[in-house]
C-alpha cells in the first residue's frame, strides 16, 4: 500500500457507495474526496475513473463505462486489470452500505490526514498507532478517540505538539535577564530617526491618535449593528493593502505601501466584502456597484479599483463557524504563505464551534458569553505577540449603550474584560440631537461639517489621547468615516493635529504634522 495509515474497509465503502450513487460527488459542501485520499494506485485509478465519468455528465456508472474510459489510458488500464478491477468493483458495490457513508467518509479523511502527517515525518502514534497489534485495549481506545474526533481536532493535536517544540527550542520564554540600560542610547537615536509608528490607517486624525497600525498591537473598534464597524475595518484593510485610493478632491492618490493583509470574515461572503472594498477604493457608492448603474466617470473608477484590488496583497478567509484554533490556523497559514503582517478579524463573537471547543476543554462546564469572548480576545493578543503581527477586530455593544453618558469599555457586549487585552479601544456611536446641542459652540463656527458618528477612544496604550471623542462625518456607502475634530467627554475642544505617516527610502515610517 505504501503507507501504514490506510483503512481498507473505509476505502471499499466509500468507492462502493460512490460507484452506486455518483451523485454523492455533487454534495461539495459536505464531501470532498480527492486522489490523495487513496494511497494505493489501484484505488486511486478506480476512484479517478468514477469521478471523471460523472464529471462528464454520467448519472450512472457501469463496469463498461469504466473500461471504456480507461481504454485510452493504458497505464491506468493496466493497474485496473492487474488488480482485477471489475471483480473488485462488483464485490464492493454489493456490500456497500449507503446508510454508513458518512462514517466511512470520515474514516477515509482522517486516515488521509494521518498519512499526510506521517509522510512529513511527524509522529502521530499517540493519535493512532497503526503498528500496534498486541495491545488491544490501547487499540480500542485509539479507535474510539479517532471516531469521536473531527479533522480539525486531530490537526489541533499535531499543531500543539509543533507549538510546544517551537516554544522549547525557538521561542525561549526563559531567556537571561537584561540590564535596563542595555542599548538605551541606540534606542533614543532610533526614535529620533524613525518615531514609533506603524503603517498608516485611513485618516490623519486616526493616525494621530493610534500612531498607525503597529506590529504586535491589538486594536478593537466596537459598535452597534449598522454603525460601520465592518466598513471602517474594510477601509483600513484596503488602505494598508493597496497603494492608491480615489480622493474626491485630488483624484487617485497614494495611500502608502501595499502591505500583505488578511481579512477574516465571520458573517459575510467574499462577494460582499469585495463590493465594499470596491466602494472604498473608488469612492463610488456601493449601491451603484450592486445595481450596475453608474454616474459619470464612476464605472471607470470602479474598474480601476478592481484592477488595483486584483493586484493587491489582500487575502480574505471566510469563517462562518469557527473555533479558537481555526482563527489561529487561518492567521498562521497566511503568515506562512503570504507573509501577512496585518490582520483584520470581523468580529469577536461566539460560534457553535467555539462553544463546543471550550465546553470540551472545561470538562463539560458551560461558560458565560463574557468568558468565551475574553478567551477569544486573549488568543488574538497572544497571536499578536507570538507572530509579530498587527490585529484589528471588533465587538458588538451591550444593551446599555444608548443611555450611557460615558462611552467606554463598560459598553462592550459580554466582556468588558476584553479591554484588558487590547492596546487600543474605540467605540462608534451615532450622533444624537443632544450631542449636537452640546456641540453648538463648535459647530456654529462653520469650520466643521455636522458630524454623524462619534468615535470614543477609551484606551490607547502608548498613545497621548484617550478619554476623548473624535467627531466624524460618515459615508458608509463608500465605507469612509472621516474624523473632523476632537473633544473631551464633556464636549470641550481638544487641540489635535493631523498626522500623516510617510514611508522613507529605507521602508521605515515617519510622522509628518
Amino acid at each position: 500500500m505504501g503507507s501504514k495509515y490506510v483503512d481498507t474497509t473505509a476505502i471499499m465503502q466509500v468507492i462502493g457507495c460512490v460507484f452506486n450513487k455518483p451523485q454523492l460527488l455533487e454534495v461539495t459542501d459536505k464531501y470532498s474526496i480527492v486522489d490523495e485520499d487513496f494511497a494505493d494506485p489501484f484505488h486511486k485509478t478506480i476512484f479517478g475513473a468514477i469521478y471523471k465519468i460523472h464529471e462528464l455528465g454520467a448519472n450512472k456508472i457501469t463496469l463498461e463505462s469504466i473500461s471504456d474510459f480507461l481504454s485510452s489510458r493504458p497505464k491506468s488500464a493496466a493497474v485496473y486489470k492487474q488488480g482485477k478491477g471489475e471483480e473488485w468493483l462488483l464485490k464492493i458495490s454489493e456490500n456497500a452500505m449507503p446508510s454508513a457513508f458518512d462514517y466511512y467518509y470520515g474514516r477515509l479523511k482522517k486516515f488521509s490526514l494521518l498519512r499526510a502527517f506521517d509522510n512529513c515525518g511527524i509522529d502521530v502514534t499517540d493519535i493512532y498507532d497503526a503498528d500496534n497489534i498486541l495491545d488491544t485495549k490501547k487499540k480500542q481506545l485509539q479507535e474510539d478517540q479517532l471516531d469521536n474526533s473531527t479533522l480539525e481536532q486531530i490537526a489541533d493535536i499535531v499543531d500543539a505538539k509543533i507549538d510546544n517544540i517551537r516554544l522549547q527550542y525557538v521561542d525561549d520564554a526563559f531567556g537571561e535577564a537584561q540590564q535596563a540600560g542595555d542599548g538605551i542610547f541606540d534606542l533614543i537615536e532610533k526614535f529620533k530617526e524613525h518615531p514609533e509608528v506603524g503603517v498608516p490607517l485611513y485618516g490623519p486624525l486616526i493616525n494621530t491618535v493610534t500612531r498607525g497600525a503597529r506590529l504586535k498591537k491589538f486594536y478593537l473598534r466596537s459598535a452597534a449593528t449598522g454603525i460601520g464597524k465592518t466598513r471602517s475595518m474594510i477601509a483600513d484593510c484596503c488602505y494598508i493593502g493597496c497603494n492608491k485610493i480615489y480622493d474626491e478632491t485630488f483624484g487617485c492618490i497614494g495611500s502608502g505601501p501595499a502591505e500583505p493583509v488578511l481579512f477574516n470574515t465571520t458573517e459575510q461572503e467574499l462577494k460582499e466584502i469585495q463590493t465594499m472594498m470596491l466602494a472604498f477604493l473608488s469612492n463610488v457608492n456601493e449601491e451603484h456597484i450592486l445595481n450596475g448603474e453608474y454616474g459619470e466617470g464612476e464605472e471607470e473608477r470602479v474598474l480601476q479599483a478592481a484592477k488595483l484590488l486584483k493586484e493587491s496583497p489582500i487575502f480574505v478567509e471566510e469563517l462562518p463557524d469557527f473555533s479558537l484554533q481555526d482563527v489561529e490556523n487561518k492567521i498562521k497559514k497566511n503568515i506562512r504563505e503570504h507573509d501577512v503582517k496585518y490582520v483584520f478579524h470581523d468580529y469577536i463573537h461566539t460560534s457553535l464551534k467555539i462553544l463546543e471547543e471550550i465546553t470540551k476543554r472545561s470538562g463539560g462546564v458551560k461558560l458565560r458569553e463574557d468568558n468565551i469572548l475574553f478567551m477569544l480576545s486573549t488568543r488574538l493578543k497572544d497571536i499578536c505577540n507570538q507572530y509579530g503581527v498587527f490585529i484589528m477586530s471588533a465587538t458588538q455593544l451591550n444593551g446599555d449603550y444608548q443611555d450611557s453618558k460615558t462611552p467606554d469599555q463598560n459598553l462592550l457586549r459580554g466582556a468588558k474584560a476584553i479591554a484588558d487585552k487590547i492596546d487600543y479601544g474605540s467605540i462608534l456611536l451615532s450622533v444624537k440631537d443632544d450631542d449636537l446641542v452640546s456641540l453648538e459652540n463648535i459647530l456654529s463656527s462653520n469650520i466643521f461639517e455636522r458630524p454623524t458618528i462619534k468615535m470614543s477612544i477609551y484606551k490607547n496604550r502608548r498613545g497621548r489621547y484617550k478619554g476623548v471623542i473624535l467627531w466624524c462625518k460618515a459615508d458608509l456607502g463608500v465605507c469612509r468615516i472621516k474624523p473632523m475634530f476632537c473633544t473631551t467627554y464633556d464636549y470641550e475642544m481638544v487641540s489635535i493635529d493631523d498626522v500623516r505617516i510617510r514611508i522613507d527610502e529605507e521602508s521605515a515610517f515617519e510622522c509628518e504634522d
